[in-house]
C-alpha cells in the first residue's frame, strides 16, 4: 500500500502543471519615463519601460459651461507582440467617437458603387411615392 501511494505521488508530481511558476521576463519591466500633468481642464501623460511599452496621451475640456460640453483626447502607443512585430497606434477620441490608426489595424474595402438597377429602383420609388389607403375599421 505504501509503494501504491509513493508511485502515485510520483505520478501526481510529474502530472502537476507547474507552468504558473516560470516567471515572465516581462514582469521585471521597469519604468524608464514616467511624466504627468493634470489640470482642472487638461492633462497630459507619458510613460516608457525597459521592455519597450510607450504611451503619452493628452486631454482638453471643450464648449466649458456648455451642454455640449465634451473632452477632447489625442493619444499614442507602442509595444512589441510576441512574434516581435512592433506595433504602434495613434488615435483621437472626441465628439466623434474613438479613432484608433495604426498599421496592423484593418481597414474596411473601398465603396462599391451601388448597381444601376438598384439605382432605378430608389428614382422609381422617389417618383412613385405610395398611396395613402384610409383605415378601414371592421
Amino acid at each position: 500500500m505504501k509503494s501504491f501511494v509513493a508511485l502515485l505521488a510520483v505520478v501526481a508530481v510529474v502530472a502537476a502543471d507547474v507552468s504558473h511558476l516560470v516567471r515572465n521576463p516581462e514582469a521585471d519591466a521597469q519604468i524608464l519615463k514616467q511624466v504627468a500633468d493634470v489640470l482642472p481642464d487638461q492633462y497630459n501623460y507619458s510613460y516608457e519601460t525597459s521592455n519597450g511599452i510607450a504611451a503619452q496621451e493628452s486631454g482638453a475640456l471643450k464648449n466649458v459651461g456648455s451642454d455640449a460640453e465634451a473632452i477632447a483626447v489625442q493619444g499614442a502607443n507602442s509595444y512589441t507582440a510576441p512574434n516581435g512585430e512592433r506595433i504602434a497606434v495613434t488615435y483621437v477620441a472626441d465628439e466623434n467617437g474613438y479613432q484608433p490608426q495604426g498599421a496592423h489595424l484593418p481597414v474596411p474595402p473601398a465603396p462599391q458603387e451601388i448597381p444601376e438597377y438598384i439605382v432605378r429602383a430608389l428614382e422609381y420609388i422617389r417618383t412613385h411615392p405610395p398611396k395613402e389607403e384610409p383605415i378601414r375599421r371592421v
